[in-house]
C-alpha cells in the first residue's frame, strides 16, 4: 500500500508536465460576422481551433468550422467544370490555362441563396493582442431551395434531353438586347470540395484577416472574403454535357465578433 501510495505521487509531477504543453498549445474560439456587397449579403459563425507552433504562440496552424448563409440578387453564374472553361485541361493543367469563352454559357439568377456546412484549413500569425491570418473551406455541404434562372446560350442555342429520354433542341429568339436566353430552374450544389480553380466543386470561402483582442475573451476580426457559389440545373444540356453554374463574389469587405475560449 505505501508502495502505491509512492508510485502515484511519484507520477503526479511527471502527468502534470505532460499535459501543461498540450492545453498551452491549444487556440480556440467563435467569430460571428458578416460579409457584404451592394447585392450580396453572407453571414457566417465559425468554429476554430488552432495549435501554436511556438511557444510564444507567434505563429499557428488548424482547422475551422463554418455555417454561412449566402443572399444574392442579380448574379451572373457561367459554366464550371474546368474541362470546358479551360479548353479540356482539367487538374493542375487547367489551373495555368486560358478561359475558352466560346464554352461559357451563363446562368443568369435574380435571386440566389444557399446555406452551408464547411470545414477547413487556417494560418494565422500572432503580435500580442494583434491576429493576421488566412482561412480557407475544404470540404462540406450545401442546401438551398430551387429557383428559376434565366439560361443564356454563348452559341445562340442547346440542346436539351427531354423527360421522354430523346434529345431536344431548343432554339433561341434573339431580343431586344441581342441576348439569347430561355428560362432554367436550379438549386445549390450540395457537395462542397476545394480542388483548386476550376476544378472546385460547390459553395467554398477564403478569406484575410486582422483580428484584434480587446481582451481574453473578446477581439474584433475585420478582413476580406472570397466566396464561390455554385447552381446545378435540372436540365443538363446535352450539348457540353453540363449542369453546373459558378459565381465567384470577390472582395467583401467582413466584420465579426469573436469570442476566444483558450487563447
Amino acid at each position: 500500500m505505501h508502495k502505491l501510495k509512492f508510485l502515484l505521487l511519484t507520477c503526479l509531477p511527471f502527468c502534470a508536465v505532460a499535459q501543461a504543453p498540450v492545453s498551452s498549445r491549444l487556440s480556440s474560439g467563435i467569430e460571428v460576422g458578416a460579409s457584404f456587397k451592394s447585392n450580396v449579403l453572407s453571414p457566417s459563425a465559425t468554429y476554430y481551433q488552432l495549435l501554436n507552433l511556438t511557444q510564444n504562440k507567434m505563429l499557428s496552424i488548424g482547422w475551422t468550422s463554418t455555417f454561412r448563409t449566402f443572399y444574392a440578387d442579380n448574379l451572373d453564374y457561367t459554366t464550371a467544370p474546368a474541362y470546358l472553361s479551360r479548353g479540356g485541361k482539367t487538374g493542375f493543367y487547367a489551373l495555368g490555362a486560358p478561359i475558352v469563352a466560346a464554352n461559357l454559357d451563363t446562368l443568369r439568377m435574380s435571386s440566389a441563396s444557399g446555406t452551408s456546412l464547411n470545414f477547413g484549413a487556417r494560418l494565422q500569425l500572432r503580435f500580442g493582442p494583434l491576429e493576421l491570418g488566412a482561412s480557407a473551406d475544404i470540404l462540406g455541404l450545401t442546401l438551398g431551395l430551387t429557383r428559376v434562372g434565366q439560361y443564356i446560350s454563348q452559341n445562340g442555342y442547346y440542346t436539351v434531353k427531354a423527360s421522354t429520354g430523346r434529345d431536344s433542341t431548343a432554339f433561341f429568339t434573339k431580343g431586344a438586347n441581342g441576348v439569347d436566353a430561355t428560362r432554367q430552374s436550379a438549386k445549390p450544389t450540395v457537395a462542397n470540395l476545394q480542388l483548386l480553380g476550376d476544378n472546385s466543386i460547390g459553395t467554398l470561402a477564403t478569406e484575410v484577416y486582422a483580428k484584434i483582442l480587446i481582451n481574453q475573451r473578446v477581439g474584433v476580426k475585420l478582413g476580406y472574403q472570397w466566396i464561390t457559389t455554385e447552381y446545378t440545373t435540372t436540365i443538363r444540356n446535352a450539348a457540353d454535357d453540363n449542369r453546373r453554374f459558378r459565381n465567384r463574389t470577390g472582395g467583401m469587405p467582413y466584420l465579426a465578433v469573436a469570442f476566444p475560449f483558450f487563447n
